[in-house]
């Protein structure tokens, strides 16, 4: 039983001495990025075609998103605020819901699982292939020209793919609004103009570049660091959506709180 215990207590310590590894060399990745980005050379043709990957690549599946969320809400919505003979508030519902909350989590979440795992799935498969190496041969620091790209590219397209998402989630929300609750457009549109804030707006367009530095770093680092070949470029994929995803809700809960505790909103 002791010897049990002891390998159980053996392994336990050898996992935590990973984990802390890795957000050590994480944090050293992040910190070497954000170095790099406000000095030469920069490699502008690399990320615009990371911006169209991204940003175009990504805005079928947002939009797409963003439009039955808005929809499901006022669905829902319509089952509660008719119990109060509140149906008017409908159009407040959905964009605070969209814009604060749903827009730019969700939208984060699609982009996390389409390019963290891509951006995770093609650097792995350079290092796999020896391509970094031959970069670092020839005088190429692979930060400045793998990560940075992408970083700045993901920075630049997250908070205008949130954008869109929140508009066509207000679009679905309508849509639902004037079909099944038989609300009119002006009855919509000016519960949406009145109720939404200055604040409201500025806590959604907050967040999309917190998890933009999300989604682009651990993609590059599971990327980095792939081991094991072909194999482990599989699991890196995986590992950086599963990684990118719920380090995007548990930071969106704590933006929302520190939001609430400085009473922005």
């Amino acid at each position: 039983m002791s010897n049990g215990n002891m390998q159980i207590g053996t392994l336990m310590v050898g996992f935590v001495k990973r984990k802390v590894l890795a957000v050590q060399d994480f944090t050293f990745l992040l910190v070497s990025s954000l170095r790099r980005a406000f000095t030469p050379p920069r490699y502008i043709t690399d990320t615009l075609l990371q911006m169209d990957v991204i940003g175009v690549g990504s805005l079928p599946i947002v939009l797409l998103t963003g439009f039955f969320t808005g929809g499901v809400l006022a669905l829902q919505g319509y089952r509660t605020l008719s119990t109060f003979g509140e149906v008017g508030l409908l159009g407040e519902l959905v964009a605070l819901a969209v814009v604060r909350e749903l827009g730019p989590v969700l939208t984060a979440l699609m982009v996390a699982g389409r390019i963290s795992s891509g951006i995770a799935s093609e650097l792995g498969s350079m290092l796999v292939s020896e391509q970094v190496d031959a970069m670092r041969a020839f005088g190429t620091d692979p930060i400045r020209k793998l990560v940075l790209p992408r970083l700045f590219a993901t920075l630049a397209t997250l908070p205008i793919l949130t954008i869109l998402a929140d508009f066509f989630g207000m679009l679905g929300g309508f849509f639902i609004s004037s079909s099944t609750v038989h609300l009119t457009s002006r009855e919509y549109w000016s519960s949406v103009q009145q109720n939404l804030t200055y604040q409201d707006v500025t806590q959604g367009m907050i967040k999309p570049f917190v998890f933009a530095v999300v989604i682009a770093m651990v993609g590059c680092y599971y990327g980095l660091n792939t081991t094991g070949g072909t194999e482990g470029v599989g699991r890196s994929t995986t590992q950086a959506m599963v990684v990118a995803s719920v380090l995007i809700l548990v930071l969106d809960f704590f933006i929302t709180k520190f939001l609430i505790a400085i009473r922005f909103f």
